[in-house]
């Protein structure tokens, strides 16, 4: 299968989910024997933070313009099987609009988004997409579930709607052997406003009033004014070859989920699949549906308050925690690979292609 595909970026993962996302999906479809070439918009901010500039198992194509991309590479996009396009795209729109009018060529949408974008869709605020666009998609690959797919199918009139969640690639993330803890708890995510009282309340809280805890924040555009305990370091960005090694360094890890994926739920991260296929131990927020990808209490811990962090990082037994790292690795490694997800899109773009 030629599959070309439209994104927000594979080359860089400063400040965005969406590289670590598309850097496992196409490895996997590679690994299945197909050929990918990913589009990307040549901007300053990745251009100058770029830790992947040649992905080695995709051909990507920056991009100065929309005229540049289609004048030169118009056969190429017109000759593919499938056109995937994915969300936040800079004139996602534009792009929209000029392959879902090339004949021949079924397309799909790829929403790393889809709770905002529900919410800018109703606000008609949405840069990257609109409702006349949604049923000219084929299809509809979301990278939430639950009640948001249906919104999508029967509100919007996409075609076909599917589940594509993120993964873990069992090629970076497994267990680091010989690597002692330096932290009890670990943050890693970009800074966002509306995350930002989760952080607080379930890390920076924990740390303020455990001074013998030792606590770190990493990922960038956190603001300068804010302030951490003496106990937390921050770093400004950790590249996706060292995650392991980052999530190996600590006793647990937080995952954090944003507003409007709380609201929506079914909304697992990436981090928390990369996590725990290092087996480390995770905490996570609580969100509708989170029991779908982990046993609660067995695979995966949940707080809603310091109270309960700081209860799992002084009082969990160090076997349980270390057999409960595990459990969340197998658990991973037998659903939530690189592997798996790809032959769900394999299997999605067939079905639909027919």
């Amino acid at each position: 299968m030629k599959l070309v595909i439209f994104g927000l970026s594979i080359t860089s993962s400063w400040g965005n989910r969406h590289a670590t996302t598309y850097r496992s999906l196409v490895r996997g479809m590679a690994g299945l024997g197909h050929r990918v070439t990913f589009f990307e918009r040549d901007t300053p901010w990745f251009a100058a933070h770029r830790d992947l500039p040649i992905p080695p198992y995709c051909r990507t194509i920056l991009y100065s313009s929309l005229d540049q991309c289609f004048g030169y590479h118009g056969g190429e996009i017109g000759n593919a099987d499938w056109v995937m396009v994915g969300s936040h795209l800079p004139e996602g729109i534009k792009i929209g609009e000029r392959v879902t009018r090339r004949g021949g060529v079924p397309t799909a949408f790829y929403d790393i988004d889809t709770p905002v974008t529900l919410a800018k869709l109703a606000a008609g605020n949405c840069s990257y997409l609109r409702p006349s666009l949604l049923p000219r998609y084929k299809l509809y690959l979301s990278y939430t579930g639950g009640a948001p797919l249906g919104e999508i199918k029967y509100r919007f009139g996409a075609t076909a709607v599917y589940p594509l969640y993120c993964c873990a690639d069992p090629e970076l993330h497994y267990p680091q052997a010989g690597l002692a803890p330096a932290w009890d708890l670990g943050y890693l995510g970009t800074y966002s406003a509306d995350r930002q009282p989760q952080l607080e309340r379930l890390l920076c809280s924990p740390a303020a009033s455990w001074q013998e805890g030792r606590f770190v924040v990493a990922g960038p555009q956190y603001p300068d004014t804010l302030g951490w305990s003496a106990n937390t370091k921050r770093l400004e960005h950790v590249p996706p070859e060292q995650h392991r090694h980052f999530y190996g360094s600590q006793r647990f890890t937080l995952n954090l989920t944003r507003s409007e994926n709380i609201r929506a739920g079914y909304a697992p991260s990436v981090r928390l699949f990369e996590a725990a296929a290092c087996a480390v131990p995770v905490i996570s927020d609580r969100w509708k549906g989170i029991e779908e990808f982990f046993v609660p209490g067995e695979e995966i811990l949940l707080a809603g308050g310091a109270g309960e962090v700081l209860r799992y990082l002084r009082e969990f037994p160090e076997d349980e925690r270390l057999a409960l790292g595990q459990r969340a690795r197998a658990r991973t490694l037998a659903a939530h690979t690189a592997a798996h997800r790809a032959r769900e899109l394999e299997g999605y773009l067939t079905l639909a292609g027919r």
